[in-house]
């Protein structure tokens, strides 16, 4: 193990929810406005993950207002204060961009597993 890994290992966060993609989650993030700190929600489908270690990282995807809002975080920031997996998808995709062409309903859902 080189200097690289070692220094990465250190900064991984212990308590990350185990999660896949298809799932619906609920990612609460710290925002920082004014000299305020909040937690502010996003609830959406994971469309994808990527990377490895520190480097990892998730997209989120929702439907706002009739429009489509994706949002990547990286898993292993202090922004993120915690991930809430609300329910669990069956998929065969590694990435679900498919849902992008997806418009109304259908574009919240995927199989439920279970």
């Amino acid at each position: 193990m080189n200097i690289l890994d070692k220094i990465g290992q250190e900064q991984l966060k212990a308590d990350v929810t185990p999660f896949g993609v298809g799932d619906t989650v609920k990612v609460h993030t710290r925002v920082i406005e004014g000299g305020k700190e909040r937690v502010q929600i996003f609830q959406g489908i994971v469309i994808g993950k990527r990377g490895a270690g520190v480097n990892e990282a998730f997209t989120v995807r929702k439907i706002s207002y009739g429009e489509g809002v994706e949002r990547s975080f990286p898993l292993h920031t202090p922004k993120v204060a915690r991930i809430d997996v609300v329910t669990h998808g069956k998929v065969r995709r590694a990435k679900l961009n498919y849902l992008r062409q997806r418009i109304g309903k259908e574009a919240m859902f995927v199989k439920t597993a279970r």
